[in-house]
């Protein structure tokens, strides 16, 4: 039998309310609209509203670009996500380029900071320790007068994303706390060097604490890039934990000594770790030698391939260069002194061999002697043993150093957990390059609109890893676990799976003709066990978004 549904109709709900659940609960557009300014009276869709359709857009996972975003949102239940009359069409390219460019005027790490820092305080993030890096991002387009004001340099640089061939803009990202939270991000010209970023950034982020009333002063976390006797060591006003540069000489020396001439301490996991103090650049600092078996391992694989491919190389130029024959004993060594300078793993030791003939064509007569007419070159080829011993004693190694001679504040272990911490900011990095995510390159009119943009992105992120830490967190509180990818009861899952349990919950809308005994218009459907308790998880206001009667909880993301 056909059954009739004419004027019913559904809309797709799946994680978005998730999403959308989680911008409330923060109150992330009345915060930027508190920021930004009123609405306009004849605008339909407020800037803070406009930026939560942009984070709906990029946590959709679909790559749609920005000026898509109408077209994302025709099969979403805009309203209920939203929370206000509007509808696809409202959310045009006009309307969202508009409120970029309103964050570009307010300024985008200004703006970013004050949102993050307030979320950070609410939700009790906030730890004394900064972890900091930066990572490119390609731009599509030319961008010939992208020079001058405060907008950054879309330009040629140092591509992390290996895409030499487009020009690119520099986020410099920095996160804190167990949610690792985005605190502040900036976004940078194309060729600027992290040398000089790293140090601007504390130093803005510094003045920017002080602007808003949080006194209690960060730890700086980051890479070789900080270490610098001229910028970081000349001030040394703030505490640190870098990574040493092993092009300093102190730190080569140390890097490559024998294991037996250093006094190890196991840190399980297959670290070790050998105390060391220094005193480079004239500021007293501690320097922790760090051992991984498991870098180790491979990181000796790589020489050793190396090594088999610079044997056969060596071997091919050494025959090439001993069928070769030169005017003197000079001229064979002085083309023998490449191969040493590229071949340092391996030895060559040379013999020069004359080459004589009769001068004079037949039967040489008696008494005539040969003549020297050239030179060859023969060299017997061997690995260098010591040297490299000595680079295998560097495999696995690495140096980090402090400021914080407090070691009851800071003993050894914990300078190695810290470090290791900087995973959060590269995860972060990560999740905002994923082809999947709202863009995996940038092409949009203006350097303004883009650092705009980046911000959004980071947004994303923020919102992406308070709303994942919150519901590990539930789970811990709770004793709970769901099901991972391999239907494992897990208590750590992460979001992005999570979205993905989420797909297929729909909408569906009655006409007004359809509806019987006071029931809903309205239906939620494919609310599986798993589905009802990620969303109970997420407390009440998700459970709003669903259709769903709050458990007495009181608690939500």
């Amino acid at each position: 039998m056909d059954i009739a549904a004419e004027g019913i109709s559904s809309t797709n709900l799946d994680h978005y309310g998730l999403v959308a659940a989680t911008c409330q609960d923060l109150d992330l557009s009345e915060k930027i609209n508190r920021l930004l300014g009123p609405k306009n009276s004849q605008r339909v869709v407020s800037a803070g509203t406009s930026v939560v359709a942009m984070i709906l857009n990029g946590l959709g996972f679909t790559n749609r670009r920005l000026y898509l975003t109408p077209q994302f949102f025709e099969n979403k239940p805009v309203s209920r996500l939203l929370g206000e009359a509007i509808e696809a069409s409202s959310l045009t390219d006009h309307t969202l380029g508009q409120t970029l460019d309103e964050i570009a005027a307010y300024g985008s790490s200004k703006l970013f900071g004050e949102v993050a820092f307030d979320v950070a305080l609410e939700q009790d993030l906030l730890s004394n320790r900064c972890h900091l890096d930066t990572t490119s991002l390609s731009v599509q387009g030319e961008y010939a007068n992208s020079t001058g004001g405060s907008a950054p340099h879309l330009t040629y640089g140092h591509s992390k994303d290996h895409r030499p061939d487009l020009k690119q803009v520099v986020l410099s990202l920095t996160v804190n706390g167990p949610a690792n939270l985005p605190l502040w991000m900036e976004t940078l010209d194309g060729n600027s060097s992290d040398k000089a970023n790293f140090h601007d950034t504390i130093h803005k982020v510094q003045a920017f604490q002080s602007q808003i009333a949080v006194t209690e002063p960060f730890k700086w976390v980051a890479d070789s890039a900080l270490y610098s006797k001229d910028r970081l060591l000349a001030k040394n006003d703030y505490l640190w934990l870098s990574r040493v540069p092993e092009t300093l000489k102190e730190a080569k020396t140390l890097v490559s000594l024998p294991k037996d001439e250093l006094s190890w301490t196991p840190r399980g996991k297959g670290y070790q770790t050998a105390r060391h103090t220094s005193n480079y650049g004239e500021v007293r600092q501690r320097w922790l030698l760090v051992y991984s078996e498991q870098a180790y391992q491979r990181e000796a694989k790589t020489l050793y391939r190396r090594l088999d491919k610079q044997e056969t190389q060596l071997e091919k130029a050494h025959r090439q260069l001993s069928k070769q024959v030169f005017s003197c004993r000079e001229d064979a060594m002085a083309a023998l002194k490449p191969l040493i300078k590229q071949y340092g793993y391996f030895e060559l030791t040379p013999t020069v061999e004359t080459i004589e003939q009769y001068l004079e064509k037949g039967r040489p007569a008696a008494g005539v002697k040969k003549a020297v007419v050239g030179y060859q070159l023969t060299v017997k080829v061997c690995r260098n043993e010591v040297i490299i011993e000595q680079a295998r004693n560097r495999k696995g190694r690495f140096i980090l150093a402090t400021n914080d001679l407090d070691e009851r504040r800071c003993p050894d272990e914990q300078m190695l957990q810290e470090y290791k911490e900087q995973q959060g900011v590269e995860r972060g990095f990560r999740f905002l390059k994923d082809p999947w995510f709202m863009v995996d390159s940038v092409f949009l009119k203006s350097p303004k609109r883009i650092e705009a943009l980046m911000m959004v992105m980071t947004l994303c992120l923020l919102i992406y890893n308070v709303a994942q830490y919150r519901l590990r967190e539930q789970l811990s509180s709770k004793r709970e676990t769901l099901p991972n990818q391999l239907n494992k009861p897990v208590q750590n899952p992460t979001l992005r799976w999570i979205f993905q349990v989420m797909e297929g919950i729909s909408i569906v809308q009655l006409p007004t003709g359809m509806v019987r005994d006071g029931v809903g218009r309205q239906w939620v459907t494919n609310l599986t066990a798993v589905r009802l308790k990620i969303i109970r998880l997420f407390g009440d206001t998700a459970c709003g978004m669903y259709g769903l009667i709050p458990e007495n909880s009181g608690s939500s993301l």
